[in-house]
């Protein structure tokens, strides 16, 4: 979802919620105030900052109630800032994610930054370590916290990775990124659930490069973010993004446009190979040839200073683009969901806690090639109350 609280900042990365040009006094600025009568608002060089997100859900399939549950979303401790005039970092963790190692990047699975910035110039950034993806969109791009709820597409690919990227600033209104990362974490076993395909090599450099404009005009109202990628998955199999965001904003309203595309010699969302249902007296094998085109559209109002509404929708589409092993030519699955959220923000002089109202449906519907691997999706609905709060600690 997209709250109208804070600015989009023009970075290269995924979107930092509270960083060092907030004038938001810190937790502990907080407390030393009430210790000294004061406090007077610095201009910091570093920060921290605890995101928590929670609700209740109460989940129905197939129109049919299922269960009421608290969860804790995502909780995630963040720190960025600037070592000097040319040196910053950025690291943040999550703590809804496993911490095992992965065998490629050597770091733990929990943690999504992890990275070093160069800033050689006005004109030019150079980025090292693990970091987003530079992918194009606006749901790819905005902080997780601000999503209710993902499309099928960004949920099942892994954009953060280890890597280096330079970034080419061209004026205010035009960027460049060019991008050079890990397309996995892990090893093969990791990513493809039944392995990868027999007869298949393991890539000799598993990387995916992006390229990656982002522009702003009519005085930053419009905004684009258009990104191409290439990788190679194994020998001989490669993996294409196409990925767009088209963006209005100007308070009251943010609306966008995604438009989201993947070519992949295996299935690395693995959503195609998962359709294999049981009792088909074969053993299930990963999916070769995969293509997934998904289009995010997304309306913001806010029409008070306390309360923003938003309705969001996507259709997205699964297939295969050459037929291999019990994989047919054509389409497998066609879904879509349709969301609505109402938020209320109680403390006007606390832009980081927010209350809100969620619902959201999914629904699928199975070509005659899923259904003759006798897969099953029932349509889905969720219903949540919960809230968001971005704590400054430092």
């Amino acid at each position: 979802m997209l709250a109208l609280l804070l600015p989009v900042l023009a970075t290269a990365q995924n979107e930092t919620l509270i960083s060092e040009k907030d004038s938001i006094p810190s937790l502990v600025e907080r407390i030393i105030a009430e210790r000294e009568g004061g406090y007077k608002i610095r201009k910091i060089k570093s920060n921290i900052n605890l995101e928590f997100y929670t609700s209740a859900n109460a989940y129905f399939t197939e129109n049919e109630f299922d269960d009421l549950s608290f969860k804790l979303n995502r909780v995630r401790l963040e720190i960025e800032g600037r070592l000097n005039d040319h040196l910053s970092y950025h690291f943040r963790q999550s703590f809804n994610k496993y911490s095992n190692p992965h065998s490629v990047d050597n770091l733990s699975s929990s943690i999504e930054y992890a990275n070093i910035t160069w800033h050689a110039s006005d004109r030019f950034n150079l980025v090292a370590g693990k970091q987003f993806v530079a992918l194009g969109g606006y749901e790819a791009y905005v902080n997780a916290l601000r999503v209710r709820e993902f499309c099928e597409f960004n949920n099942n690919v892994a954009v953060y990775q280890a890597g280096i990227m330079g970034v080419v600033q061209f004026n205010p209104a035009q960027q460049l990124i060019l991008q050079v990362v890990n397309n996995r974490s892990g090893s093969d076993s990791d990513l493809y659930i039944y392995g990868r395909p027999d007869g298949i090599e393991a890539a000799k450099i598993p990387l995916l490069a992006t390229v990656n404009w982002n522009g702003f005009f009519l005085d930053d109202a419009l905004h684009f973010r258009y990104s191409a990628s290439m990788g190679q998955l194994a020998k001989g199999k490669n993996i294409y993004y196409l990925t767009c965001g088209n963006i209005y904003e100007k308070y009251p309203f943010v609306a966008y446009l995604d438009v989201m595309y993947s070519r992949e010699g295996i299935d690395s969302q693995q959503r195609i190979t998962t359709l294999q249902g049981q009792g088909r007296g074969m053993l299930p094998v990963t999916a070769q040839n995969t293509q997934y085109l998904s289009f995010i559209a997304n309306l913001d109002y806010q029409f008070h200073p306390k309360w923003n509404a938003y309705i969001k929708g996507a259709y997205e589409t699964a297939g295969i683009y050459e037929a291999n092993s019990i994989f047919a030519k054509g389409r497998y699955l066609t879904s879509w969901n349709a969301q609505a959220c109402l938020e209320w923000f109680p403390f006007t002089e606390d832009k980081g806690f927010k209350v809100f109202a969620h619902y959201l449906y999914k629904g699928h519907h199975l070509t005659e090639n899923a259904e003759v691997m006798m897969a099953s999706m029932p349509h889905t609905q969720r219903i949540s109350l919960g809230l968001v709060y971005v704590i400054p600690v430092l």
